[in-house]
C-alpha cells in the first residue's frame, strides 16, 4: 500500500502508478507491506463478525498489553521517544473523539483525574472545532479513533494544533493512518481488523491503552507509588483472563435478549465511570437492533427519565461493587416501584437480590479501575443477541459506515 499525502495526485496505469503534487511535480511515497493475514478476516465458527470480534477481546487485549507482559514497570516511552518530556510538561488533558471512541474518552477522564490528578476534558470532535475555546499550550491533546481516518476527529486535531496545542497523542488501531501521522506521540492498539460496523474489540483495546496512558502520566508527574504501579500492572496482565470469563456468560445473556425482541425502547443506567459504559450499551443496542435506547446517570432518574418507566420500558443497569453501589440500589428501587423491569449486570458480592421483575447477572469478579472494560462486554452480547432475534443485519446496520470519513 502507498499512502497519499494531502494534495497528492495519483495516476494509475496498466504498468504502474505515478504520484505528483497538485502542480505536477513528481514525488515518491513509501510502499508499506501489510501484515494482515487471511485468517484475521475469516468468520470461522462464528455466525457474524461482531460475534467473532466480541470473542476475540481476550486475545486483542492480550496483544495490546503484551508490551507490559514482562518485568519492569510502566514506561512513558510506550507512547513515543518524546513522551517523558511532553508528559512532564502536561498540566491538563483534552480528549477529542466521536461515537464509541468518545465513550472511551469519557471513561478515561475518570481515570486521569483520579490517578494522574490532571484536569481532563472530553469533547465530541465535530463540536469542538466549531466553537471558540481557550487554548492552553500545556495541554496534552489526545485523539482517539478506530480507523485513524475519522474526518471530524482529524479536523479537530488540526484545529487544536492551529491554536498552538502541539503536545498531541493518537490512540488508534491502524498504524499508517492519517491521525497517527499527524501527532507527536502515538499508541497503536493491536485489536486486529474489526469488520463489524458496531465497534467491540477496538473499544476495549482503546480503554486498555487509555489505562496505560493514565499510569504513564501519573508516573512522570510523581503521582504513582511503586506499590500502586505494581498493583495496576498485575490487574492489567490478568485482564485478558478476566474478560474471557465474562464472555462465557453468553448463554444467559442470550436468554435475556429474547425478551427484547418486541420492545421499542430501553433505558440504560450507570454511575461514575460506568455511566459512559451505559452510554456505549445504549449505542450498541441502537446501532444493530434499531431499538431506541437512552442512557442516563442513575442519579438523574428523578430529573425526567423516571416519567418513561413502565412495564414496557426495560431498564438495564451497570452495577459494579464499588463505592456508588448503595446509591445505585436506591435508584433501582425507584424503577421497581414504578413497575419497570430491571436487568442488572452486577459483580460478585453486590448483594442485589433477584425478585419479580428484577433479573440479576453476576460477573465473575470486581475489577476496580478496569471494571468498565469487563462490564461493557455483556452489553455488547445483549445487543448482538437482541439483533439476532429481530433479524437485523448485525455486521452492516442500515445507514452506517465503519469509517466515517466525511463530516
Amino acid at each position: 500500500m502507498v499512502y497519499l499525502e494531502d494534495g497528492d495526485v495519483a495516476e494509475l496505469t496498466l504498468d504502474g502508478y505515478r504520484i505528483t503534487l497538485a502542480d505536477g511535480t513528481p514525488v515518491e511515497r513509501p510502499v508499506n507491506i501489510s501484515s494482515l493475514s487471511a485468517d484475521a478476516v475469516e468468520l470461522g465458527k462464528y455466525r457474524h463478525y461482531m460475534q467473532k470480534e466480541i470473542f476475540e477481546q481476550p486475545q486483542a487485549l492480550g496483544n495490546t498489553l503484551e508490551i507490559i507482559a514482562g518485568g519492569g514497570g510502566i514506561s512513558p516511552q510506550l507512547f513515543g521517544a518524546d513522551a517523558v518530556g511532553l508528559f512532564g510538561a502536561t498540566r491538563r488533558v483534552l480528549i477529542l473523539a466521536c461515537g464509541t471512541s468518545y465513550h472511551a474518552g469519557l471513561v478515561a477522564r475518570y481515570w486521569i483525574e483520579a490517578v494522574a490528578k490532571l484536569q481532563c476534558t472530553v469533547e465530541i470532535a465535530s463540536e469542538y472545532r466549531y466553537r471558540e475555546s481557550v487554548p492552553d499550550p500545556d495541554t496534552l491533546v489526545v485523539v482517539i479513533s478506530q480507523s485513524g481516518e475519522t474526518a471530524d476527529t482529524l479536523a479537530a486535531l488540526k484545529f487544536a494544533k492551529g491554536l498552538g496545542m502541539t503536545k498531541t497523542l493518537a490512540i488508534c488501531n491502524v498504524p499508517e493512518s492519517a491521525i497517527v501521522r499527524e501527532t507527536a506521540l502515538r499508541f497503536v492498539t493491536r485489536a486486529g481488523p474489526e469488520i463489524g460496523v458496531a465497534s467491540t474489540k477496538a473499544f476495549t483495546t482503546q480503554l486498555a491503552a487509555l489505562a496505560l496512558l493514565t499510569l504513564a502520566l501519573a508516573k512522570v508527574n510523581g503521582r504513582l507509588s511503586e506499590q500502586a504501579e505494581a498493583e495496576h500492572l498485575t490487574q492489567l496482565r490478568h485482564l485478558p483472563v478476566a474478560v474471557a470469563k465474562v464472555v462465557e456468560l453468553e448463554p444467559e445473556i442470550e436468554r435475556w435478549a429474547q425478551r427484547f425482541a418486541n420492545k421499542q425502547h430501553a433505558l440504560f443506567l450507570g454511575r461514575g465511570m460506568h455511566y459512559p459504559i451505559a452510554l456505549e450499551g445504549a449505542l450498541k443496542l441502537k446501532e444493530i437492533s434499531y431499538i431506541h435506547a437512552e442512557a442516563y446517570p442513575a442519579g438523574e432518574l428523578k430529573h425526567g427519565p423516571l416519567a418513561l418507566v413502565d412495564k414496557d420500558m426495560p431498564v438495564i443497569s451497570v452495577a459494579p461493587n464499588d463505592s456508588l453501589l448503595e446509591k445505585l440500589k436506591s435508584n433501582l428501587q425507584e424503577v421497581k416501584a414504578r413497575g419497570g423491569e430491571l436487568y442488572v449486570f452486577a459483580d460478585a458480592g453486590s448483594e442485589i437480590p433477584e425478585s419479580e421483575g428484577v433479573h440479576i447477572l453476576h460477573l465473575p469478579e470486581h475489577y476496580g479501575m478496569l471494571s468498565p472494560i469487563l462490564h461493557v462486554i455483556p452489553l455488547q452480547l445483549l445487543s448482538y443477541h437482541a439483533a439476532l432475534v429481530k433479524g437485523t443485519d448485525v455486521d452492516k446496520p442500515r445507514n452506517l459506515a465503519k469509517s466515517v470519513t466525511v463530516e
